[in-house]
């Protein structure tokens, strides 16, 4: 019992170790225009790693909660979070190049996007690109900037509020990956310890006949 505890708190800890980093580069190549986009343009963009562990694409609305687009692991296959809205993306993987294209961009598709690569336990996030219609195409419900002693508030900017909630969206999503993965272990190590169990009492009743 005291090897398994010491092997849960070991896993942790692995797991746990995406906080600070690591060596594996990320890169997220988009188009230029990418926040002045048209309503139906097809918008590209490509994860480039340096290992071969599949890529997790998100998407992060206005709202700031994430949606789980798609999965590709190693050999190019996918898992949609929604299978229904599948057919709106494409999919490709070249080497450890993950690509996302969103066939035909609308409202729904607007939102900060990002790759997130797990690798040797722990998790890498993109760095954040930003995807948005152009003002001629964009909804005209949108609050117009206002002024407070003489200044100019831009509504868009970020505050310390919306940056409270996209951290708490990520340590969310972190914790998904981290205590799934540590769950699939306990039970395997569960398994492992009842086995282990039946061996050592089939041993001893062996033990047990060969001496009478």
């Amino acid at each position: 019992m005291d090897t398994s505890a010491a092997l849960l708190l070991l896993l942790t800890l692995e797991f746990c170790e995406y906080r600070h980093g690591g060596s594996l580069e990320i890169k997220v190549r988009s188009p230029r225009d990418i926040t002045q986009l048209q309503v139906g343009q097809r918008l590209e963009l490509e994860c480039q790693t340096h290992k071969n562990s599949g890529a997790f694409w998100i998407r992060q609305d206005k709202r700031g909660t994430l949606h789980f687009i798609v999965f590709i692991n190693s050999v190019s296959r996918t898992t949609f979070g929604n299978q229904g809205t599948a057919t709106r993306f494409e999919t490709s993987k070249h080497n450890t190049v993950y690509n996302l294209v969103v066939k035909s961009f609308t409202p729904q598709d607007e939102g900060n996007y990002f790759c997130v690569v797990n690798y040797n336990q722990k998790l890498y996030f993109s760095p954040i690109q930003p995807a948005s219609l152009s003002a001629s195409t964009a909804a005209p419900t949108t609050c117009e900037p206002t002024t407070t002693g003489g200044r100019t508030e831009d509504p868009n900017l970020k505050t310390p509020e919306s940056e409270r909630r996209m951290q708490e969206s990520l340590n969310f999503f972190c914790h998904v990956f981290i205590w799934i993965p540590l769950a699939g272990a306990c039970v395997l190590l569960l398994i492992a310890l009842v086995i282990t169990l039946v061996l050592c009492q089939q041993t001893r009743r062996r033990r047990c006949r060969c001496k009478r």
